[in-house]
């Protein structure tokens, strides 16, 4: 899969009503996941004070594994939809990145229309633990944090990440009705010696990127 915003074409100008969504959609997923970054920098920082403190002073943080449990659902859930958005999740790739244009089109389709009917149960499920911990006042065992706003940041990222299958699900109706129109809103579908040379290409290890495909397989 391509990773990155730069190597990704169907990020730039163009595409239309779907590509003004996308990037629009892109740019909220931008600020979670840098929101998602800056908890793990800010426990990081707190580690560091919590055992530095603990050895030098007899001084640790306190309530720090309960600030960690809290953390965990920043950590895990805010980049969910970025991560989806530039396929940087784990999936099988050796059949997909046969197919192109409509056919792989419709092969995605199953597999967005399986997510959205997942996200959707996921969606309630939370949000109704979510609100049950805020009216029950459920709190952390040590130092008493209220858990709510940990449990109300899982349905808010799923609500996100079921607006970019909405996309995806556009651009793959898009492609299927259209075989011609690129898949705009979904990440590449590179082979393993397309993705190996993009990612060289990203860190200055080729003299120039190498090109990129659009979703009917062209150059």
């Amino acid at each position: 899969m391509a990773h990155g915003e730069a190597e990704d074409p169907t990020l730039g100008e163009g595409g239309g009503a779907l590509g003004a969504v996308d990037r629009f959609v892109f740019r909220i997923e931008k600020v979670t996941a840098f929101l998602c970054g800056l908890s793990i920098f800010a426990l990081m920082i707190l580690g560091v004070v919590h055992v530095l403190g603990r050895k030098f002073f007899n001084m640790p943080v306190e309530g720090y594994i309960d600030i960690v449990e809290i953390m965990m659902a920043f950590m895990v859930f805010l980049a969910i939809a970025y991560t989806e958005r530039l396929g940087g999740h784990i999936r099988m790739e050796l059949f997909v990145t046969k197919l192109k244009g409509r056919s792989l089109a419709l092969f995605e389709l199953v597999g967005v229309v399986l997510g959205l009917a997942l996200t959707a149960v996921l969606i309630v499920y939370s949000w109704d633990h979510a609100m049950r911990a805020y009216y029950l006042g459920d709190s952390t065992i040590d130092v008493q944090l209220p858990l709510w706003p940990s449990k109300i940041i899982v349905p808010i990222s799923l609500a996100l990440l079921f607006v970019r299958l909405l996309v995806s699900l556009w651009a793959c109706l898009r492609v299927i009705i259209d075989p011609t129109k690129s898949l705009i809103g979904m990440p590449e579908a590179l082979d393993t010696k397309e993705q190996a040379l993009q990612e060289a290409a990203s860190v200055g290890a080729l003299a120039e990127p190498a090109p990129a495909r659009d979703a009917g397989g062209r150059r």
